[in-house]
């Protein structure tokens, strides 16, 4: 079981990689993978006290999946794919597990459309706005090997995160 121990950090080569789609025959090592992914973040939303979703490069499977954990309801996304993006965008501070104490202004479209298949390999499409479309977005940049800090708005668009108190 991998641990906030486990966590891909900056610099590391890994997360400026291109990941390979996930294969039908590789489902049964999906639940694995997503059970990972699990307590990676929840050891970050413990730590940190931030984390609605994780891709796989970020835990070192350098497979095309993405799970979130949104007002406690988990989504497993295989292969998910950008397909509409809004021309209307927003700028946010964005934060990454890869590197918890750093926040990197960024630009992101207002809302997008997925197209992912599930851990059952059923196709879907999904429509969000707003926070959960900058997320998906983030999310999908990792399994391109881009991070946030590679989309600053410009020189001056980073500054550290308060350290949180110890729980």
């Amino acid at each position: 079981m991998k641990t906030i121990a486990d966590i891909v950090l900056l610099g590391d080569p890994r997360l400026y990689e291109q990941c390979a789609p996930v294969l039908e025959q590789e489902l049964p090592l999906v639940a694995g993978w997503v059970a990972d992914l699990h307590t990676v973040m929840e050891d970050i939303r413990t730590t940190y006290h931030f984390g609605r979703g994780i891709a796989a490069p970020q835990i070192g499977v350098m497979k095309r999946l993405v799970y979130l954990h949104l007002d406690g309801q988990p989504r497993v996304l295989l292969n998910p794919e950008l397909i509409e993006l809004s021309e209307a965008s927003f700028e946010l501070w964005d934060d990454c597990m890869s590197f918890p104490n750093l926040l990197v202004r960024v630009q992101r479209h207002q809302q997008v459309t997925i197209r992912y298949r599930d851990e059952h390999w059923q196709p879907h499409s999904w429509t969000v706005r707003d926070g959960i479309s900058e997320l998906l977005q983030h999310e999908c940049d990792h399994l391109d090997g881009i991070l946030c800090t590679m989309r600053a708005i410009d020189t001056q668009s980073f500054r550290w995160r308060p350290t949180p108190a110890p729980t």
